[in-house]
């Protein structure tokens, strides 16, 4: 049975553990689909101490932008996470992402289409992102565009999940 589980919250607030756990207890082989691209060299740090702390019986996959180029048919999937996801669709131009105020909704009619064609499969998903718009707003356009496509493509997911979790401060709370 098709199943989408997001779990959401802020940065440090034990996202990827809770979703790591969650995948664990529903399947002892589950995928990890990575969606991050190194940056730099804080970032591949980043990236090195969550790869320690899943095991030999994940299956690894790398993926920036076509999650859907993956058959998980009968997989439970962790996507990890959809903020980095968000980026690599929005950064594909950055002289759009810049410079065209309808960049945005051309990158969420994106996100979305590649999200429906991914959880099509019959699959359980648990999706990982981040609560970035609980803050203040910024200063920057660029970061408010991201930081409006990053909040509907959320709430998109969270319309189509069966159950939404909230992590604060490592504790789990029950949205949905």
């Amino acid at each position: 049975m098709n199943k989408i589980i997001l779990i959401t919250g802020g940065e440090r607030s034990g996202k990827s553990s809770f979703a790591e756990q969650t995948a664990l207890s529903l399947s002892p082989n589950p995928v990890y689909m990575a969606t991050a691209r190194v940056w730099d060299d804080e970032f591949r740090e980043r990236v090195r101490r969550h790869q320690l702390r899943r095991g030999p019986e994940w299956t690894n996959i790398e993926e920036e932008i076509n999650l859907s180029r993956h058959d998980v048919q009968g997989r439970v999937v962790l996507i990890d996470c959809v903020t980095l996801w968000c980026t690599n669709f929005f950064y594909r131009d950055q002289q759009k992402a810049e410079n065209d105020s309808t960049w945005v909704s051309r990158c969420l009619d994106d996100i979305k289409a590649e999200f429906d064609l991914f959880t099509a499969q019959d699959a359980t998903f648990i999706f990982v992102t981040n609560e970035i718009g609980m803050g203040g707003v910024s200063a920057n356009t660029l970061q408010r565009r991201f930081t409006d496509l990053q909040g509907w493509v959320n709430q998109y997911i969270a319309s189509k999940a069966h159950e939404v979790t909230l992590m604060v401060s490592g504790i789990p709370v029950k949205i949905k």
